[in-house]
């Protein structure tokens, strides 16, 4: 059995709100939450300033595409490919190839921009489990989890500094799990 990727998809240009929603009433009708995790429209707040005036706005990170974490196989394929406003997926030759997903690397990138992980709290990162710190001042340290923060999407990390333990906090998306 195939693990779960993430999966860019294209779509009609300022359709990626409505084929999110649409996208995730099929998951639930068509009964493929075992198939299709989350579907997310990458955006980012930023502050414009117009006649003095400073206003947050949320933009597209990636106007006409959404990200799809799935399971691909021919039923979730279908039923993303036939969402209507999706135009196909990015990484397909097209003619029912299936498409190639994102690098972990990638994902990480830009889910960290949004403040958020590929990876959940309680389901992939538990207690006493080994992660690499992926950013931040201790960057490339490994440590062990020691509490998780499931409102703030934080965990506690012991790491060993200058030969002493020490607890830091680090948040979801700068840890990576050791396998």
């Amino acid at each position: 059995m195939e693990s779960k990727q993430w999966y860019v998809v294209n779509t009609y240009s300022g359709h990626e709100n409505k084929v999110k929603e649409k996208l995730e009433m099929r998951i639930n009708s068509m009964n493929m939450q075992d198939n299709i995790f989350r579907v997310i429209l990458p955006e980012h707040k930023i502050e414009e300033t117009k006649d003095g005036v400073t206003k947050e706005k949320t933009k597209k990170m990636f106007p006409g595409y959404i990200l799809v974490e799935m399971i691909m196989s021919d039923e979730a394929w279908y039923v993303v490919r036939n969402t209507p406003g999706v135009t196909g997926f990015i990484g397909s030759s097209g003619k029912g190839a299936k498409p190639i997903p994102l690098l972990p690397s990638e994902i990480d990138r830009i889910l960290a921009n949004m403040g958020m992980s590929r990876l959940e709290l309680g389901n992939e990162l538990q207690v006493g489990e080994k992660v690499k710190i992926t950013d931040g001042p201790f960057k490339t340290m490994i440590g062990k989890i020691q509490e998780l923060d499931f409102e703030n999407q934080e965990l506690k990390v012991i790491i060993d500094l200058f030969g002493q333990e020490t607890t830091i906090e680090a948040k979801i998306y700068q840890v990576e799990k050791i396998f």
